[in-house]
């Protein structure tokens, strides 16, 4: 909620990391995990570090969510929906939609004219996950424009409350409605998209629903942030961007090594279901905890060298798409979204100089970014 903690916040983060890795915020009632392993294993034990009570900080609370939205549930429910949408949301359908991305990233980037101005996030970064996500779920074409607006709308931060206001929440009903309507006519008269998949699985109607919605915001906001990080760093680092350009084989470790170094979704929240002592600090149960995945990401007792930005570097693993049962169920997507997209980037336009001036930082509790990054 902090904006100049979300513009620069790796320098606290290493603080927190060095000498407080379980950090206690009184004023706002949480504490925070900063180092990779904590992390890691925090997000692997569902049973102490609970999804059911919310995960974000301003709605986390003692009561369960009651949520049929797969990220806010525990197992064994969250088996139980996991495994139904598993079987709509298959790597079959994923793989055949690279070439349906490689299309609309040639018709974006077309409208961009060498030395003149192309905001990178608006007119392409934030459009190329919304046209598949919308397109995969069935969304008709004359109303795609309209849902990713209220998408970006959901996540609307009012300063001390974050999300937790009218016009987020109004966003989140309006969607809401708009996407029980589009079941609604898909189990009447069903087709080949993912709607028409959920509809016929044993999900109840409201289940169908809130995964649908996890979908369009989760699979729309993180890939287009993304991909507005991207464009900035590889400015910032003209050698590596040239050689991704000379070898787009390096594409896929470059897109790892940002999400690593600037993970769009940095903090996780969760609620102990038991007491925890970690580094001789006992959480009680009962209390709000922040996995910081992007400090994670930064973590020197993981990555050697960790603040320097380096598409060859071999990545083990990181935990910018979770860890354990609440993997991302769309990490597939959204690592071949990313690498179209850089990899056409990069062709259509091999160098771009960004205009920071004219570029805007989104701020949100729960997404990190870009809203407005302008090349020439």
């Amino acid at each position: 909620m902090d904006v100049a903690l979300d513009v620069a916040p790796y320098e606290t983060w290493r603080r927190m990391r060095d000498e407080a890795p379980v950090y206690h915020n009184e004023r706002l009632g949480f504490y925070a995990l900063s180092r990779y392993d904590d992390v890691a294993t925090a997000l692997r034990d569902t049973a102490t570090y609970s999804s059911a009570h919310g995960n974000v900080l301003e709605f986390l609370s003692e009561q369960e969510m009651q949520s049929g939205m797969m990220i806010l549930t525990d197992p064994p429910a969250h088996t139980r929906l996991r495994s139904q949408v598993a079987r709509v949301f298959t790597v079959r359908r994923m793989s055949a939609l690279e070439d349906d991305i490689a299309t609309i990233c040639d018709d974006l980037l077309a409208r961009w004219t060498p030395g003149e101005d192309f905001d990178l996030v608006q007119d392409f970064g934030a459009i190329v996950p919304s046209m598949v996500m919308t397109r995969l779920l069935g969304v008709p074409e004359e109303d795609r424009e309209a849902v990713r607006k209220i998408i970006d709308t959901m996540f609307h931060v009012l300063p001390d409350v974050g999300m937790f206001n009218d016009i987020a929440g109004g966003a989140m009903a309006e969607l809401d409605r708009y996407l029980g309507t589009l079941l609604a006519r898909r189990a009447a008269d069903p087709g080949d998209d993912l709607l028409s998949g959920l509809v016929q699985s044993e999900l109840s109607r409201r289940e169908c629903v809130e995964f649908a919605m996890l979908l369009a915001t989760a699979g729309t906001e993180t890939v287009g942030r993304l991909l507005g990080w991207a464009t900035v760093l590889l400015d910032q680092h003209p050698d590596q961007r040239a050689a991704l350009a000379a070898d787009p084989s390096l594409v896929p470790a470059a897109v790892e090594e940002l999400l690593r170094f600037e993970g769009p979704s940095p903090v996780q929240g969760r609620w102990t279901k038991a007491d925890v002592t970690l580094h001789g600090v006992t959480i009680p149960a009962g209390s709000k905890v922040l996995l910081l995945t992007s400090s994670a990401g930064r973590d020197e007792r993981k990555y050697a060298d960790a603040d320097r930005f380096d598409v060859r570097r071999t990545i083990d693993h990181h935990v910018s798409f979770g860890y354990g049962v609440h993997f991302c169920l769309g990490a597939a997507l959204a690592r071949l979204e990313s690498r179209v997209a850089l990899t056409k980037m990069l062709a259509h336009h091999p160098a771009w100089v960004v205009d920071h001036e004219r570029s805007v930082r989104a701020h949100t509790s729960t997404v990190r970014g870009w809203e407005h990054v302008v090349v020439h």
